[in-house]
């Protein structure tokens, strides 16, 4: 069965789904019945949990935030008309097409290889080695500083620098943030919490880590988006993402080289060649 077709079959009733229902993310992560239930039966065929299951675990993750009971019809009745489809072709022998056959082989060339990938690397990314590769990451992304900081934007530099002039004179930052700057942290009276230095563009970040606590910006600071004047609120080292927050990152980073390992390694010692799109020899002149 057609995996967009599910998909798409699905997603045109997520409108209607209940917030409180199980979904079926939460399904996928409970305990499967050790005896796989019948689900379906189309004549003698019979439809089993595990086959469910699977088709969910195919599915775009915003259609597995769906509720189960929303979903679990469509999906029964899609997989018995699959079922059907089969059957009737199998009826006029078309599992013997040649097209069919190679199709079929194409498709278990594909599942060979990722069934293989997935064994020869999964056991090669332990905790040990994840843990290593952590550590890695922490002597190659150190620690680094951030701030917090407001700024009025304003869209031109006469602006900027009366309102320089009123901070000079005692005037609260946030009060005149609220009522002059153009940008969406206004609402915040221009905070825009912390951020380290290649968050922002050169020219604000450079003026803004210049400043001291409690500082603001004696000039107003030129950017592309217009004239800023910053007040630096507070300056501390960012702790750095624990392992959990980057082991996905890492974990797919390391399944890549594996993978590179492994495929370099069946390549020793194969003899392998490649043609043009017409199967001449590459580099070969052309008539």
């Amino acid at each position: 069965m057609s995996r967009f077709v599910v998909a798409v079959s699905l997603v045109a009733m997520l409108a209607a789904g209940s917030a409180n229902a199980q979904t079926i993310g939460d399904v996928l992560k409970g305990p499967a019945p050790k005896d796989d239930p019948v689900v379906a039966k189309v004549d003698t065929i019979e439809i089993r949990r595990s086959d469910i299951v699977k088709t969910l675990e195919s599915l775009p993750p915003q259609v597995q935030q769906m509720p189960m009971g929303q979903v679990y019809p469509v999906l029964i009745e899609r997989m018995i008309d699959s079922k059907l489809i089969a059957k009737e072709a199998r009826k006029t022998n078309l599992q013997q097409d040649a097209d069919v056959k190679r199709r079929v082989a194409d498709f278990e060339d594909r599942v060979l290889q990722e069934v293989f990938l997935d064994r020869s690397v999964r056991a090669k990314i332990d905790d040990k080695a994840l843990n290593e590769r952590y550590q890695e990451f922490l002597k190659s992304n150190p620690p680094q500083e951030e701030v917090r900081a407001r700024h009025i934007l304003v869209a031109d530099d006469k602006k900027a620098k009366e309102l320089i002039e009123k901070l000079k004179k005692g005037e609260d930052f946030a009060v005149l943030a609220k009522a002059n700057s153009s940008d969406g942290s206004a609402n915040d009276g221009g905070d825009l919490g912390f951020f380290t230095k290649d968050m922002m563009v050169p020219e604000f970040a450079d003026a803004a880590f210049l400043l001291k606590q409690g500082e603001f910006t004696q000039e107003p600071v030129k950017t592309q988006f217009g004239f800023h004047v910053i007040k630096l609120e507070q300056r501390r080292m960012a702790n750095p993402p624990s392992l959990e927050e980057v082991k996905g990152e890492l974990t797919a980073d390391m399944t890549q080289e594996k993978i590179g390992e492994v495929v370099s390694d069946l390549r020793k010692g194969v003899k392998v060649e490649t043609f043009d799109i017409d199967g001449k020899p590459l580099g070969a002149p052309k008539p």
